[in-house]
């Protein structure tokens, strides 16, 4: 599977932006999918999961209240709803597959997760 993620860009803080990502290859309809950020000179962090129904999703705490994660299997794409952005917000963001269907796993380590995509840079100024 190939992973693009989109949506990314410059905006002050407390906007909104929607990180798309688009999956081709194979349907994700069956997988897991999640989101990751890698801010300058940080480790890559977990954001959100979502489970392959869409039923099942997961934010990270401090995120919590602001993000939603949420997918359309129909057009094989999953989607971040960024709110409410902070200038610590500011990192590449990628988006990432499970190779394993109908499992989830440890969601917010990255070893959990086998296909990736580029990134999509997302920066708030302040």
């Amino acid at each position: 599977v190939q992973l693009q993620a989109s949506g990314g860009g410059l905006v002050q803080a407390g906007a909104s932006l929607r990180l798309s990502c688009a999956a081709s290859g194979r349907t994700i309809s069956q997988y897991g999918m999640a989101w990751f950020r890698q801010a300058p000179g940080k480790e890559r962090e977990f954001v959100a999961a979502i489970g392959w129904s869409g039923a099942d999703t997961y934010v990270a705490g401090s995120m919590y209240g602001r993000f939603t994660i949420s997918r359309d299997n129909e057009r094989n794409t999953v989607t971040l709803q960024m709110n409410s952005l902070k200038p610590e917000d500011t990192a590449v963001y990628y988006c990432a597959s499970r190779g394993v269907t109908f499992t989830m796993g440890t969601y917010d380590s990255s070893a959990n997760w086998d296909f990736w995509g580029q990134g999509t840079l997302v920066t708030v100024s302040s």
